[in-house]
């Protein structure tokens, strides 16, 4: 009676505190969101470059991913705030329900519905599972930021402090290590979810199988992922952003990430899908994967376009705010 109440005081406790840091990344997130707005960039699909984004807009479905998680760990906290003094087995042989209701009163807990000689752990599955998912959140962040930090993209880049060492061997290095131990961590906390579920089928009234593995998971869990926002918010305040990158990569070989608008505008004038598909098609080949290839230049060349385009119908095709028009009403629903 006395340890499962105990335990569901100190996990409501260490819910609160990591609220609270969420709270804090919440704002840091929401502040370079702001900050970056209307940064253009190329938005990717299968690695690949797809059409264009504002990093704003990246950082709003962060944004949302961590409400979300901050909205279900408020809920978890109802769920485990729950106390148990209903004897050894759960039928209050020795105690009158009354106790129970009163104590767990004064202690801001609810009385388990109906417990064993232990409360079912079900809850604390439960809470390992949703911090588990917050941490796979964040390493969905940290792997984005790894990808963006890359040599060949730079689009992005962890703060390097002056005198910070990459490499001992390679003096040019500065390494996404702060996002690579997000990541792996993130790994740890699926581990201790697995363990959790584990600790659900117990014998009969109870056994104590799950004892040994709660004392390490449960600690552990709360302080990794405490630590965890504490270091994505850090991450995210001081991020480097490269706008001037952004662009280079957004436009390389002639702007090819705008082939569907230049396919649709022809759609608009007349011809068959199939038609305009295999004209874009051919001028984005051609220049892809090609330091001299021009993909505006080659529509703006190309005999079939211009017998339906004029040169600023053409050129329209390649503006990025087509793509962007609508974001504002994101950032109105996340309050950007």
């Amino acid at each position: 009676d006395v340890l499962d109440t105990a335990l569901a005081l100190q996990m409501v406790a260490s819910l609160s505190l990591i609220l609270e840091k969420i709270e804090q990344l919440v704002q840091a997130i929401r502040y370079q969101a702001q900050q970056h707005r209307y940064t253009v960039m190329v938005g990717r699909s299968h690695g690949i470059h797809a059409e264009p984004i504002t990093f704003g807009f990246k950082l709003a479905g962060w944004l949302a991913e961590v409400l979300r998680g901050r909205d279900r760990l408020v809920q978890m906290r109802h769920e485990i705030a729950v106390g148990k003094i209903s004897g050894a087995v759960g039928t209050y042989a020795n105690v009158d329900p009354r106790v129970e209701a009163i104590a767990c009163s004064k202690l801001g807990l609810d009385p388990d519905t109906a417990s064993t000689q232990v409360i079912s752990r079900d809850r604390h599955a439960n809470f390992v599972q949703q911090l588990a998912l917050l941490t796979a959140t964040l390493e969905r962040f940290a792997v984005e930021i790894r990808n963006l930090q890359r040599s060949d993209v730079l689009e992005v880049e962890e703060y390097f402090a002056k005198g910070q060492k990459g490499s001992s061997a390679m003096p040019h290095k500065r390494n996404p290590i702060r996002s690579e131990r997000l990541t792996g961590m993130a790994r740890i906390l699926r581990g201790q979810a697995m363990a959790a579920l584990e600790n659900v089928a117990l014998w009969h009234e109870r056994d104590i199988s799950h004892s040994s593995v709660e004392r390490v998971i449960l600690p552990d869990a709360c302080i990794l992922t405490h630590f965890m926002i504490e270091e994505t918010t850090d991450l995210i305040k001081k991020l480097l952003v490269y706008p001037d990158n952004m662009k280079r990569n957004m436009n390389i070989y002639g702007g090819v990430i705008f082939s569907q608008r230049v396919l649709l505008t022809l759609v608009e004038k007349g011809l068959s899908r199939e038609e305009a598909y295999r004209i874009v098609q051919r001028c984005a080949h051609q220049a892809w994967n090609n330091l001299e290839g021009n993909f505006r230049e080659l529509v703006s060349k190309d005999p079939q376009v211009i017998k339906v385009l004029s040169s600023e119908e053409v050129e329209s095709c390649f503006d990025p705010q087509h793509h962007l028009q609508h974001l504002e009403e994101i950032y109105q629903r996340l309050c950007i």
